[in-house]
């Protein structure tokens, strides 16, 4: 027993309270076996294979699931570290309501290479998407699950402008552009453009666009 308890306040105590079960060998002499016993109480939850989170607040496992786009970034983090995961795109997009529906997919930026995407047990598809994360705006938020790291509204924007397809919901990713443009300032997405070092068509006419609405508005 004393074992079930170290093992769960490990997961509870990790990034996202979510950890790998090859990451909890040494808390008992069957982990997967204690994994089982906790999941079927509730007192974890299954998010892919290999993949355990622990509801937060005491909230039960049989009936809470965590969002997908908290889900996502916990299993990123999980597999590549938490300061190597973000949300990005449309997962950030549905972060900052930009989308104001479940879509069923997220996207999370991960350092290096494109991996295959993941399933979550509940549904739901992870795109795991390869990006330079020390050159991208990024934030600490609040998620369902702990904190982690999310796009920041402006660089966002310049992401679903720029990669259109990523996550392969291009009309949700333009309507998430327009909706987030409301909150986003031209000099703020004219940075992210520099710094990325390129504007497409799109960026440059969301810049001018921003540009008029801020001169309109006096």
């Amino acid at each position: 027993m004393a074992g079930d308890i170290d093992l769960l306040r490990a997961v509870e105590r990790a990034p996202l309270r979510t950890v790998r079960l090859k990451d909890l060998e040494g808390y008992t002499a069957l982990p997967w076996r204690v994994v089982n016993q906790l999941v079927e109480r509730g007192a974890l939850i299954r998010l892919t294979h290999g993949i355990y989170t622990a509801p937060p607040d005491g909230a039960d496992g049989r009936r809470w699931k965590p969002p997908l786009e908290p889900a996502g970034l916990a299993v990123a983090a999980a597999r590549f570290g938490h300061r190597n995961v973000a949300l990005t795109g449309i997962g950030a997009a549905r972060h900052w309501a930009a989308i104001p529906r479940a879509i069923g997919v997220t996207t999370v930026a991960v350092q290096g290479r494109n991996y295959v995407p993941v399933t979550l047990d509940a549904g739901g598809i992870i795109h795991l998407v390869g990006r330079d994360l020390e050159r991208l705006d990024l934030v600490l938020e609040r998620t369902a699950l702990g904190p982690g790291l999310v796009t920041t509204p402006p660089q966002t924007l310049y992401d679903l402008l720029t990669r259109p397809a990523q996550g392969g919901l291009p009309a949700e990713a333009a309507a998430a552009a327009e909706n987030l443009a409301a909150r986003v300032a031209s000099d703020e997405l004219a940075r992210i453009a520099k710094a990325a070092g390129r504007a497409n068509l799109a960026v440059r006419q969301m810049i001018d666009q921003l540009e008029e609405r801020h001169v309109a508005a006096g």
